[in-house]
């Protein structure tokens, strides 16, 4: 027993080659059926690669506009779009759900064989906006990050005009990035010259009231210094009545003196000494005196003719300069001509020195125009054209696959068949 235990392995080899011989052998007998069933399934390949729909690729990639050609919406100074922000605006206007849906409702026409009965407008458009419609962006793994553009990609059936309906959906999104755009710069000019109106109306209320303001200062300054002149003139007055009136006192004290003394004519003290002595020849008397003379050494004469004048006297205005100055400032202040000229201005628009600024600007945005049509906010790099072959079905792929699999299918069904005759087989 020990001697035939090596002989089991050796056995078991050669059943197993021999069952791989039959195999073999079975499948060959069997090999019209194999072909008969790759061929079956062959010809549902080909049935399907060239009866099925076929469907059809095109797409339109956008880059970013020169400089020169936003150079002009920049010129406002307060309104800047650069070439990257503007395709941004587009790719996202392409990426709208709303716009795509928008512009399938205006070319219905175009998608007539998506129609589908017991389905509504939006239904068919939802359905064809995921399954169709892909956007087109730069890939950092592939490298491209560095080279900016956007673009769709349309799948469509053969019924579509795929490259009309990419084409004229970018000019759809460009149309209306552009009145979006019309509309910012409208908006904000609108604004800006709100902006200027209100400020030209602040500058000239605020010149109004700073005109009164130095009109009431000016008028104030006036009264006050007519009142402090008055004033002075008054007192001045008050003084030289006084004095006078002490005068006449004086006079009239010093009369009735000289009147006492005898003495009419002037005369001097040593003179009045010497009345009553005969002097001979001419005499000249010379008299030093550093004591002041009193006033009725004047005689009565000169004593009443001065009492008569001041007691006549109306006025002592002329007697003090310093009225003469008062009464000239008095009549100056009658006046002021600053005031005048502040109140008789016509065109007070011409003192505000900011308003000219503001005024041209404002004269600048009113005239200013652009043609938002003719506005390039990106460059077509690719525009859309007409597939030079289907992307689907891949004929070879679906032949190729149709055989493979037929073939598979071959061998299984003659295994198959094979075991169940062995089966069947009598013991």
């Amino acid at each position: 027993m020990n001697a035939q235990a090596p002989l089991a392995p050796a056995l078991l080899k050669n059943e197993q080659e021999i069952d791989l011989l039959e195999l073999f052998s079975s499948l060959w007998k069997q090999r019209v059926l194999i072909l008969a069933i790759t061929l079956g399934v062959g010809l549902l390949g080909a049935a399907y690669a060239f009866l099925s729909p076929r469907y059809y690729q095109a797409q339109s990639v956008l880059r970013p506009a020169a400089i020169k050609d936003l150079d002009q919406l920049n010129q406002l100074g307060f309104y800047k779009l650069t070439p990257a922000q503007a395709m941004a605006r587009v790719g996202a206007a392409l990426e709208s759900y709303d716009n795509r849906l928008g512009y399938f409702r205006e070319n219905q026409a175009a998608f007539e064989a998506l129609a589908q009965p017991g389905r509504s407008l939006e239904q068919t458009f939802e359905q064809f906006n995921a399954d169709a419609i892909a956007m087109l962006v730069p890939d950092a793994k592939k490298g491209d990050g560095g080279t900016p553009f956007v673009g769709l990609k349309l799948t469509y059936p053969g019924e579509i005009d795929g490259p009309t309906v990419v084409n004229g959906f970018v000019q759809y999104s460009i149309d209306v990035v552009r009145q979006q755009v019309a509309d910012d710069v409208e908006t904000m000019i609108a604004n800006r010259l709100n902006l200027l109106t209100s400020k030209m109306e602040a500058a000239r209320a605020s010149y109004e009231a700073t005109k009164e303001i130095e009109i009431a200062k000016l008028t104030e300054s006036d009264n006050l210094k007519r009142a402090k002149l008055q004033d002075e003139l008054r007192a001045l007055r008050l003084q030289l009545k006084t004095r006078r009136d002490n005068r006449i006192s004086q006079l009239t004290e010093a009369i009735t003196i000289a009147k006492s003394l005898g003495i009419t004519k002037p005369s001097t003290p040593s003179s009045l000494g010497t009345t009553d002595q005969i002097i001979q020849g001419s005499v000249i008397r010379t008299e030093v005196n550093n004591q002041q003379i009193p006033l009725y050494f004047m005689g009565t004469d000169a004593l009443e003719a001065e009492r008569k004048a001041l007691l006549q006297r109306r006025s002592d205005d002329f007697t003090e300069p310093r009225i003469a100055q008062i009464n000239k400032e008095l009549k100056l202040l009658e006046a002021n001509r600053k005031i005048e000229i502040l109140k008789s201005r016509e065109n007070e628009d011409l003192f505000l020195s900011e308003l000219a600024g503001w005024r041209e600007e404002a004269a600048r945005l009113k005239t200013w125009k652009i043609d938002t049509g003719n506005l390039k906010l990106v460059a077509v790099d690719q525009e859309a054209i007409d597939p030079l072959a289907p992307v689907k079905p891949r004929k070879a792929l679906v032949l190729a696959l149709a055989l493979v699999l037929g073939g598979m299918l071959g061998i299984f069904v003659a295994l198959v068949r094979q075991l169940a005759q062995r089966h069947l087989r009598p013991a």
